[in-house]
């Protein structure tokens, strides 16, 4: 019994051994794979040249060149609010010129009535006595000076009133020039001196560029056909209507450029007086077409005006068309046609039906008078045709 117990033990406990021996390996072989697994993961990193080998030896058809990303899509700005400070700056433009007429004409109306009195005052020999007493007692520093305010005074009335009204336009301009060489009003002269339909300040640089050039080439050249013509225009407009289209042909030529560069998508900036100067020019040249000009540096060349303007639009058309970067084009079409449609047609819509608003300003101006009013009617200043 005790064998037959032993012998019925024996298979149990071999049996046991046998599962325990067989859980022992399976615990140690599974034991030896975590650790072989985690040893090839950390050994990954350092593996770097042969993966990078393997890469290599891959065939051609496996291997996917990488593609550069797409570029930015840039969303054209709207030309919304430009369109409205356009139509209201012009409108603006030509109601303070009347208004400016006005008050010009009346003040001229009271110097007149006081011109008398200053003619008594500087008459009789009792008066020159006291001026010539006046001018020994001066030490010789003062009557230089003096004498030098005579000799500007003399220069300036020989100027014609086109050339004084210039004379301003061309000061600002030179003002401007200089603060483009400050290097502390770079950052403000780009945002506000430069129009760029893709700025984020786009109504107030339309007025402010037309009096920016960064090139004192580029000021001199259009400040020179400004003066060429002034006396012209403002003979045939009036120096308050002058400045109103002047200025509104800033406006407006700035406008025509950003609607052609958001056309186009050629969101660059640009500034200079070109498109007022052209309009200037258009104007002339459309008023008088038989008035005869020449180039500076090439005295014996002429040309009608009427001639030159359709060569200039010529030009200005193609560089526009064929995408030429040296100017902007489209400012100078939208120049030139402006001047043009004015002195044909937007005298007469706008310039003459000033007089609804000459009678409210003399309202307000002066209540409850029956008095004139200087420059309320008539065709004063208007284009006339030769």
């Amino acid at each position: 019994m005790a064998w037959r117990g032993c012998a019925r033990k024996w298979p149990q406990t071999e049996l046991l051994n046998s599962q325990h021996t067989s859980l022992q390996s399976s615990r140690l072989s599974f034991y030896n794979q975590q650790r072989c697994g985690f040893r090839r993961e950390a050994k990954r990193p350092d593996t770097k040249k042969g993966t990078a080998s393997e890469e290599t030896k891959a065939s051609p058809s496996e291997v996917v060149t990488p593609r550069p990303p797409p570029p930015p899509r840039v969303s054209r700005p709207t030309l919304f609010k430009p369109l409205m400070f356009t139509v209201g700056f012009t409108g603006c433009s030509f109601g303070a010129a009347a208004i400016l007429q006005y008050e010009t004409l009346k003040s001229r109306v009271q110097t007149g009535k006081d011109a008398e009195e200053s003619k008594k005052f500087t008459q009789g020999s009792q008066d020159m006595a006291h001026w010539h007493d006046w001018w020994n007692k001066l030490s010789g520093f003062q009557r230089q000076l003096i004498l030098l305010m005579s000799i500007v005074d003399d220069f300036w009335s020989s100027l014609t009133e086109g050339q004084r009204t210039v004379t301003g336009i061309i000061a600002v301009n030179t003002a401007v020039l200089c603060c483009w060489r400050i290097p502390s009003m770079q950052r403000s002269m780009i945002k506000y001196f430069t129009s760029n339909p893709a700025s984020k300040t786009r109504c107030l640089p339309m007025v402010l560029s037309s009096f920016s050039h960064y090139s004192i080439i580029h000021m001199v050249a259009n400040m020179y056909v400004l003066w060429t013509f002034s006396s012209g225009i403002v003979s045939l407009l009036g120096k308050e209507q002058f400045l109103a289209l002047y200025m509104s042909a800033g406006v407006i030529s700035t406008m025509v450029s950003y609607v052609c560069k958001t056309a186009s998508g050629r969101l660059y900036p640009s500034l200079g007086a070109s498109g007022a100067v052209m309009a200037v020019l258009a104007s002339v040249c459309t008023t008088v077409p038989e008035a005869k000009l020449g180039i500076l540096f090439l005295p014996m060349v002429t040309f009608t005006a009427g001639h030159a303007l359709k060569a200039l639009v010529a030009i200005d058309t193609a560089g526009l068309i064929l995408g030429w970067r040296l100017f902007d084009h489209a400012a100078h079409l939208g120049g030139a046609l402006f001047g043009v449609w004015y002195v044909s047609y937007g005298y007469k819509l706008i310039w003459r039906k000033r007089e609804p608003l000459v009678k409210l300003w003399h309202t307000m101006r002066s209540p409850g008078t029956g008095e004139s009013k200087p420059g309320g009617s008539g065709g004063d200043g208007g284009p006339r045709r030769q």
